[in-house]
């Protein structure tokens, strides 16, 4: 790889296991500052364990996750407190809180780590809901919210910050095609307007590459392919070919290789 641009996370040779399921194999990427990157995948390809690796939820088996030249899995509680309050986190499910209204889930990390006068808090907090287009939202609740609306609140709440890294853990799963490239275009719109580093994780092509920069394919815990969209899309390589343009046979299995069924439920052959 060779970004011209400094960058602000880079993974190295990270390996990490749920229990005696091996995930990441491993794994090295790296995302230059500014830039919006895609990161593609299969279901269970490890996506979503990259993001909590990247946020320090999770601690790498082996390898090195750095974020702004920091070692995360190697701070304290208190710095990497404070390494997370510069970044936002857009859920798979949106992760609203329920039992507040749009209003008090947005102001909710600024209530945790600054300490704002009210009046300052509510002009925040006003100003990204009407940068996602919903500013006359603000008294409704999360239920009273359509699936798109309820993605775009989440969108506001992880930019409430500025922050210099954004995440969106499948920003499109379960919106209609509107909704999908009203999130797209706001994804793309808040990363430049901000000057902020973006990662999507995302199983959808063909969404991803109309907004990214850079995009990263995963696959048996390692990188099958990185390039551009269009790099991407003209790959050769088999894994990267068959998922890229979602073609039903090649190396990408249908069936989860697992135990039989008889030894899953405690059954054991009989001696010949």
């Amino acid at each position: 790889m060779n970004f011209s641009a400094e960058n602000l996370v880079e993974i190295s040779g990270v390996e990490f296991a749920y229990g005696s399921r091996k995930l990441l194999k491993g794994l090295s990427l790296k995302i230059p500052r500014g830039k919006l990157v895609a990161i593609l995948g299969a279901s269970g390809s490890g996506k979503s364990t990259l993001l909590r690796l990247i946020g320090g939820q999770i601690k790498p088996d082996r390898g090195t996750v750095k974020v702004a030249d920091l070692i995360v899995h190697e701070l304290d509680t208190r710095s990497l407190y404070e390494l997370r309050r510069k970044m936002g986190m857009m859920f798979q499910a949106g992760g609203l809180f329920t039992d507040m209204s749009v209003y008090e889930n947005i102001a909710f990390p600024m209530r945790e780590h600054a300490r704002l006068p009210e009046s300052v808090l509510r002009r925040i907090v006003l100003m990204k809901l009407h940068a996602v287009g919903l500013r006359g939202t603000h008294a409704l609740a999360p239920s009273e919210l359509s699936g798109g609306m309820a993605r775009r609140v989440a969108l506001a709440r992880a930019i409430a910050f500025d922050p210099m890294l954004a995440m969106y853990d499948e920003p499109f799963g379960g919106l209609d095609p509107i909704s999908i490239n009203v999130i797209a275009n706001l994804i793309r719109q808040l990363n430049d307007a901000l000057g902020a580093t973006s990662i999507v994780v995302s199983y959808d092509v063909s969404e991803a590459v109309k907004l990214v920069d850079h995009v990263y394919v995963i696959a048996d815990g390692v990188v099958a392919g990185e390039g551009t969209p269009d790099e991407m899309l003209s790959s050769k390589d088999p894994y990267v070919h068959q998922f890229m343009h979602a073609k039903p046979d090649g190396p990408i299995a249908f069936h989860y290789p697992g135990r039989p069924i008889r030894e899953s439920f405690g059954f054991r052959r009989a001696a010949p």
